[in-house]
């Protein structure tokens, strides 16, 4: 198995375990386990799916597309790779067990401070041509190191007001915000228009990166109002939201002449989860939307089912979606393995149907209509097909090593 097929099945298994994770703790709903602490699992489980799943396959994507191949097979990316995976493997085993704590802590410092020498490297090595999508991603690798203050924020935070104060859960938030719109999704979006050869109009590029990146930085208002009692943060957010929504629609428009030619190249099963990713998009920009309305944003964090159902919906939507979607598009998933596909299938219809028992359960705390009938044990059962669909990818990832790519590492 080459480098880079072993790099992709090690991400698809921080996936399997954060899914793991997220079954048992649906589970302890129903029967709890005297052995396992709920929040620690919910610690481990983000973890894992955040800088075990989701950073280290866009790491992989990134050095695939965007670094030179000679400078790409360089031993350093593959010394950082493993490193980074095995402070992973720390906070699999460290959080479960202690949840936030010496070791736990040691594991994501560690990771904080490998990705700042992925960042370094990514700055260095990234091919010299300033193309729209190499700008996206170097923009979405400066949100990545803006997070991080958030982190070094927490110590001095915990010491000086304690874990209920403001300046605690804020610095939480903003590492929260800027790893998932500022980092995350840039960097995806940034993959995505890779896929189409950076043959787009430069005028609207230029105008849905400016919209993006202002939006980003404005939006951040909207969780920091949960703790701060001030209308003017309302206001900053509903125009961030406004731009937001600009953004995206620069980036259909920029999108529209390539997008029946890139459609002709996909097979069915790519087409269908590129479908689910931007379909998840623009759900999410609708939801944002809404928290324009000062009921409705009070009620979108109030709302347990909600949060969950948000974060889901970008991380499981958006964010695997598009990395879904890449994968296959460039044969780095064998897209002829019929576990594969059965895999993806079952992997969506999960995400759906929990995403839907979700947020019908929030609707049902919303109007004081109390738990649906079922609702622990139905799903429960739904992310059972999260879990068997990341197991079929494994196997076929396991079965089908040497599937073709046209960059080997």
């Amino acid at each position: 198995m080459n480098s880079q097929k072993a790099w992709i099945g090690c991400c698809f298994f921080n996936f399997l375990i954060a899914c793991v994770f997220g079954l048992l703790m649906r589970f302890m709903y129903l029967v709890p386990i005297d052995f396992l602490n709920y929040s620690f699992l919910l610690h481990a489980h983000s973890h894992v799916a955040m800088l075990g799943w989701v950073y280290l396959i866009v790491y992989v994507l990134v050095i695939h597309f965007f670094i030179p191949k000679e400078k790409s097979q360089k031993p350093i990316y593959n010394r950082l790779f493993w490193l980074t995976e095995f402070s992973v493997i720390g906070m699999m085993i460290a959080f479960p067990i202690q949840g936030y704590a010496l070791f736990s802590i040691i594991f994501s410092t560690m990771h904080i401070l490998l990705s700042y020498v992925f960042c370094r490297l990514v700055w260095k090595d990234c091919s010299k041509d300033k193309s729209p999508s190499q700008k996206l991603l170097l923009t979405s690798i400066l949100f990545m190191i803006l997070s991080t203050c958030g982190v070094w924020c927490l110590g001095p935070a915990v010491s000086t007001l304690g874990k209920q104060s403001a300046f605690y859960q804020i610095a939480i938030q903003f590492f929260l915000h800027f790893q998932f719109n500022g980092w995350f999704i840039l960097a995806i979006l940034a993959l995505f228009l890779k896929q189409f050869k950076d043959k787009i109009d430069e005028i609207k590029f230029r105008k849905f990166y400016f919209l993006m990146i202002i939006s980003t930085i404005l939006t951040v208002a909207f969780p920091v109002r949960w703790f701060v009692e001030n209308n003017v943060l309302t206001y900053i957010n509903a125009l961030g939201v406004l731009f937001q929504l600009g953004a995206f629609i620069y980036f259909y428009r920029m999108l529209k002449p390539q997008i029946n030619h890139f459609k002709s190249t996909l097979d069915k099963t790519t087409k269908i989860v590129y479908g689910l990713a931007l379909c998840s998009l623009f759900l999410k920009i609708g939801i944002q939307l809404l928290t324009i309305f000062p009921n409705l944003a009070e009620v979108s964090h109030q709302v347990r089912n909600f949060v969950i159902g948000f974060i889901h919906l970008t991380t499981l939507g958006i964010i695997t979606g598009f990395l879904f979607g890449i994968l296959l598009h460039n044969k780095m998933l064998s897209v002829d393995s019929s576990t594969l596909k059965i895999g993806m299938k079952c992997f969506i219809l999960g995400y759906i149907a929990t995403e839907i028992l979700l947020f019908l359960q929030g609707w049902f705390f919303f109007s004081g209509e109390g738990t649906l009938p079922g609702y622990f044990q139905s799903i429960l059962i739904l992310s059972i097909f999260l879990v068997l669909g990341l197991v079929l990818m494994m196997i076929s990832i396991i079965n089908f090593p040497s599937c073709k790519v046209s960059k080997t590492l």
